[in-house]
This record gives structure tokens, sequence and C-alpha cells, in this order.
């Protein structure tokens, strides 16, 4: 089965246009004022309209207003919605768009949590816990702590990048990896060939 990947922090047309072209499946735009990867809805919007169609675009939000939301939804043509906060099921629901849960992972508890308590989410993802700081730390959580039976979907993130995306498919079976720091020359800026080099060891997983 195809490992699907999403290159998350896109902030560039550049950079989509690369990740696009070496076979990523989803984009994601960081729309978390506190984010070295923050952009602007405007310039999401103009990324996006230069994608292929099939591409999932993905607004990522941290802890963010409901009327900012709405007003981003209204500039930006988004695919899917990431909560990576503290958001409440009902926060996720009221959009009436299909969504992924973050958790910022400390325990296998915390995994099994998820799936109970969002259990509409289109897929629970799992990301490293850095206290103050929600993705792109560029830190693993122990995979052993994974649990054994998944009550839906999910997506193994935190601390991903070319040189061990390979093993991690291996240890933990995961069909769907997201990378953002792992695949980047600074910041917000991905480099080509890292992209290039992470999504050549996605698909050669398949």
């Amino acid at each position: 089965m195809k490992i699907q990947a999403k290159i998350c922090g896109i902030t560039r047309l550049e950079d989509a246009l690369s990740a696009v072209a070496y076979g990523a499946d989803a984009l994601g735009f960081v729309f978390f004022s506190g984010s070295k990867r923050f952009i602007q809805p405007e310039n999401a919007r103009r990324i996006i309209q230069n994608l292929p169609p099939f591409v999932q675009t993905v607004g990522l939000f941290v802890n963010e207003s409901a009327e900012n939301v709405q007003k981003i939804l209204a500039t930006v043509p988004l695919t899917l919605l990431q909560f990576h906060g503290d958001e409440s099921p009902t926060f996720c629901q009221q959009f009436h768009r299909p969504y992924l849960k973050a958790v910022r992972v400390q325990s296998t508890d915390d995994m099994l949590h998820a799936f109970a308590r969002y259990p509409d989410a289109r897929a629970i993802l799992f990301d490293a816990y850095v206290d103050g700081e929600y993705g792109g730390t560029g830190h693993c959580f122990d995979w052993k702590m994974l649990p054994e039976k998944m009550a839906g979907h999910w997506i193994l993130s935190g601390g991903l990048n070319p040189d061990n995306v390979a093993q991690a498919l291996h240890e933990t079976g995961a069909l769907s990896v997201d990378v953002s720091s792992g695949v980047e020359e600074s910041a917000g800026v991905k480099s080509p060939e890292k992209m290039r080099q992470f999504l050549f060891a996605c698909q050669s997983n398949c």
C-alpha cells in the first residue's frame, strides 16, 4: 500500500511545486502566528491556486478562535483542517470540514484517549511533546509507545527526516507520515533535495 506523505509548513510556491513533483500527497499551511512557519492566508491562497487538482491542502490551527478559522476558510481553499492545540471535539466539528487532530504524545494512553475523544476525526496525528511548542520541533517520540491496535486512522509525525523515515515506517507500520523541519534548509524554507529523499524513502517502502 502506498505511503501517504504530507509536507507541512509550506510558505513558498516553489517549495509546494517541488513537493508535489516528488510525490507529496498533501501540503500543510500553518495559520498559527506563534510559528516560524506562519503564512498569511492570502499567500496560502495564491500558492494553492497554482497546485494540481488532486493535492490535499491542510490548514493547521493552534487554539485559534472560531471566528478566525472561519475567516481563513473564506479565503483559503482547504480540503482538511488540522487542530494542533487543545481544541475540544465540539470546536473541531463546528466547521463541517474533515479534520485531523494532533496529539503531542507523552504516553500510550494519550493516543488511545484521542481516538475515543475525537471519533469523527479523519485521522489522529501523533507528534512529539515539547513543552510550549506545537509541531515542527524536530523531536521524535518513543515509537514503542504506539498501541498495538489502533481504533482508527493515524499519522506518524515528530522528528521525521530523510535519514530515519524508512526505519520509522518499518518499526511502526505507519501508512501516513507528516514532516516539516526534517526537510528544511531553514524554518519555512524547504530543501528540494531533502524532500526528494524523504518522499523517495516513503515510496520505496510501499
